[in-house]
Formats: C-alpha cells, sequence, structure tokens
C-alpha cells in the first residue's frame, strides 16, 4: 500500500468541504514493516522525525499510537516502541500516549500477565484501554442522569429497584469470524467488558468528582463487591440453522464439537447497602430476534390502587435506557385510561435522541474516545485495577466453561434465544407487562404525519 492509496481508501468516509478534505488528507501517511524486530520500528521513528521536524519546529507534538492487534503481540510491540520510536520531549507540553484494544487477556491470569508486560515500557497514566461502550452518548448520559436529577437519585437503591437489566442483542451470527470468535466467546467478547462497564457505572456511588480517577475509583469499588458469577447463576446458548441463517458450528471456522456459547445470561449481585438483593441480570446473544442494547431498571410495585382490581405488580415504573438503535431514554408510568373510566394503563414519558436534538452532531464511540485520548483524558478508559476487577467475576466461570463443564443450550437462529433464559429472568423478580409496546417518538410523528396527509 502506498500513501496514495490510503488516501483514496480513506476518503470514501469523510464529510465536509473539499478543502478540508484535501487538508487533512495530506497528512495520511503509511509505512510498513514487521513488527517483530527493530528495523521496522525504526523506519517508522525516522518517517514521524522527519514530519515533526517539518511540520512542527518548535511546536507541541503529540503522538498516539493505537494498538489494533491480536494480544500475542502486544508484548513484542510496546518494548518495540519504547527502544526504538520513542520521544525527544524538546517541548514541554509535547505528549506520548498509547491506546490498547481489547480483548485484554483471556482471563485473570492473563490479563495481569499482559499488563505486567506493558508496565515494564509504559506507565498507567500513558495507557489507554479502549472499550467503546464507554464512548456511546447514552453510557456518557448516565452520571449526569443519576445525580443531576432529583426525582431518580433518592430512589435508586434496593428499597425502590427490584430488579436491573442489560441487553445486548444482534440479528447476525459470526458470518465468517468464528475462527476468531470461537477462541474467546460471548461473554469475553460482550459480557465482561462492554455490558460490565456499563453496570458499573449504573451502580457506583456518587464521585468524589468528575475527575478520570475519582470516577474509576468508585467503579472499582462496584466491581470488587460482586462475587464471581457461578454456573448456577447463568443460561449458556448455542445457535444452530433457522430462519434463513446457518447455525454457529456451520461456520468454516468454528470447530464441529465447539461448545462455546453464543448466547448468555449471568445473574450477579452487589454485596452492598446500596443493592444488597437487587439482581443484575447481564444477557447478551448473536443470532437473535432483534438488534438492540439497552438498560432496563424496574422498580418495584405500589401495595394498590385504591378501588381498582388491576394488578399493579404488572404495572411496574421502568427507567429504559435505549443505547442502540433509535437511541433514547424512557419512563414507563401506569396513567388513567382515556375515557370515561380510571382504568390503569402503561404509557411512558420519552426522550427520543432523534426527534429532540436532531439538529444536533452525536459523535461515535470511537470519534469521542480517540479525541479524550488526544486530550489525554483517561475518564471514559479501563483502569488497569479495574480490568483486574472485572476479570475476578468471570473467571470461575470461562475456566468451567473451557473445560466443558457447562455445555450450551441449543437454540434457534432469529430467535429470542434459550427459552430457559426468560424463565430464569422471571425467577429473578422481573414482571411484563404483556400490553405494552414502546414505538419511538419519531416513529409516532411520522405516524401522525402521514395521518394528517391522509386528511388533506
Amino acid at each position: 500500500m502506498t500513501d496514495q492509496s490510503l488516501r483514496e481508501r480513506v476518503q470514501k468516509f469523510l464529510k465536509g468541504d473539499q478543502k478540508s478534505i484535501q487538508t487533512f488528507l495530506n497528512t495520511i501517511s503509511y509505512v510498513s514493516g514487521s513488527y517483530v524486530d527493530a528495523p521496522g520500528f525504526q523506519k517508522l521513528q525516522q518517517h514521524l522525525r522527519d514530519w515533526e521536524d517539518k511540520e512542527y519546529e518548535d511546536e507541541p507534538v503529540g503522538r498516539l499510537y493505537y494498538l489494533a492487534l491480536p494480544p500475542s503481540a502486544y508484548a513484542s510491540v510496546v518494548k518495540g516502541l519504547k527502544e526504538n520510536v520513542d520521544m525527544e520531549f524538546t517541548h514541554p507540553r509535547s505528549w506520548l500516549r498509547i491506546i490498547v484494544e481489547k480483548p485484554f487477556g483471556k482471563d485473570l491470569q492473563s490479563s495481569e500477565d499482559l499488563s505486567k508486560e506493558i508496565a515494564q515500557y509504559w506507565p498507567e497514566e500513558k495507557i489507554f484501554r479502549i472499550d467503546h461502550y464507554l464512548g456511546k452518548e447514552l453510557t456518557q448520559n448516565l452520571i449526569v442522569l443519576r445525580f443531576s436529577n432529583a426525582i431518580i437519585a433518592p430512589s435508586w437503591n434496593r428499597h425502590h429497584v427490584a430488579n436491573v437489566q442489560i441487553c445486548f442483542k444482534e440479528p447476525f451470527g459470526t458470518e465468517g469470524r468464528g475462527g476468531y470468535f470461537d477462541q474467546f466467546g460471548i461473554i469475553r467478547d460482550v459480557i465482561q467488558n462492554h455490558l460490565i462497564q456499563v453496570m458499573a457505572l449504573i451502580a457506583m456511588e456518587k464521585p468524589v468528582s468528575l475527575s478520570a480517577d475519582d470516577i474509576r475509583d468508585e467503579k472499582v469499588k462496584v466491581l470488587r463487591s460482586i462475587p464471581p458469577v457461578t454456573v448456577q447463576d447463568c443460561v449458556l446458548g448455542q445457535y444452530t440453522a433457522g430462519n434463513g441463517m446457518p447455525g454457529y458450528l456451520d461456520d468454516e471456522g468454528v470447530p464441529k464439537d465447539s461448545v462455546t456459547p453464543t448466547f448468555a445470561m449471568c445473574v450477579l449481585h452487589i454485596e452492598n447497602d446500596r443493592w444488597s438483593g437487587v439482581p443484575f441480570i447481564l444477557k447478551a446473544g448473536k443470532a437473535l430476534n432483534e438488534r438492540k442494547v439497552e438498560i432496563r431498571v424496574q422498580f418495584k410495585a405500589p401495595v394498590s390502587l385504591p378501588g381498582s382490581n388491576v394488578k399493579l405488580d404488572e404495572m411496574r415504573n421502568e427507567l429504559v435506557m435505549r443505547l442502540q438503535p433509535s437511541e433514547a431514554i424512557y419512563m414507563k408510568l401506569a396513567v388513567k385510561k382515556p375515557g370515561l373510566d380510571n382504568t390503569p394503563i402503561m404509557s411512558e414519558l420519552d426522550l427520543s435522541y432523534q426527534v429532540r436534538y436532531h439538529d444536533e452532531h452525536i459523535p461515535e464511540a470511537y470519534e469521542r474516545l480517540l479525541l479524550d485520548a488526544i486530550h489525554g483524558d483517561q475518564q471514559h478508559f479501563v483502569r488497569r485495577d479495574e480490568l483486574s476487577a472485572a476479570w475476578s467475576i468471570f473467571t470461575p466461570l470461562l475456566h468451567a466453561i473451557d473445560d466443558n463443564k457447562h455445555p450450551p443450550l441449543k437454540y434457534t437462529a432469529g430467535t429470542r434465544g434459550p427459552p430457559e433464559a426468560d424463565s430464569m429472568v422471571r425467577k429473578q423478580g422481573f414482571k411484563k407487562n404483556e400490553e405494552y409496546s414502546w414505538r419511538p417518538s419519531i416513529d409516532m410523528a411520522r405516524a401522525s404525519m402521514e395521518m394528517a396527509k391522509a386528511a388533506l
């Protein structure tokens, strides 16, 4: 690949006026070389020095290395960068940082080994372990939503909350990536990182400040309060062919005897005063019936409504935060049914981002996180002790799965997953109102417009 061919590949994804696009493209260059020996790194160093001397003489310079590599290559790459591509800080505001992509190991021990290898060459304040879920708009809204609203903060505890669900659903399977996915499985791929990070933000105490370490200190306290999840607290599944999709074992890269789960639901508990007894249900799966990522906080039901025989236990308040698609925050409420009687029905207070903020630019997760790394803000990146605490929760279960002590249940592609998962959710006290179905505000706005046009 040449500089020009790389620029042509990048250009199709850029937005803006032609002059700005061309100015940006002129800053892009490509340097090829092996990352297993010194000459490749030395070639990169010479290229960077030539560029910096030409463009930034007597000005601050920043270097941000992004390791989008298999974890097996991290040790040699961080060593090669430190020994051959280091910076001479000729300006006090110059900086050097490194972004590390997941997976951060396969269990607690391998994660610790990887952290130790990186720490030999890079201090923690220069390491940015990226998890793109921490860059999503609604994930970043959690702290503001929780601690800036008097209507929410007092009820955010075991006295009022019945259960919490964090759900990740994809309507497609591995689609040729089965060989890679089979090394990790859905727990390592999604639950141990993305969903546990969201859970920590939901459950943590109010931080002393919004500084990176104060927020991450509170997240670590929550994670260390969660006992290791057991086999009895999980439902594991693996999809089979159905609804026009091949089965997981049909993927060419997947061993025919694989027991790697493509679906997992884990019930976690936090042993502290705020959350004791409240189940946190983390669920993730591939080849399911829809695409959805959402947080659902279900509150306890009121005792009764005077003069009504309606079962309020099935009409519980819920605060739902939908991360994708159609970003939204809505609160399910019981209200009077329109008309002459006083029958309660479920409705909602709805904040759909596409309606309320349709003129706002909402950055993509990686866009936001890369900018944070350039600014040196580690708030939305994973600290080493945070990573270790998360692995401690799941490592015993993962070892049991790896040893084939908990084979997955089969479920048909394009369905909700194993029926046993729904049964376990009900056992945790979740009550579903079968008559209620949320519709995004934008859908209802379109429907109203169509009705208005039809009336003309």
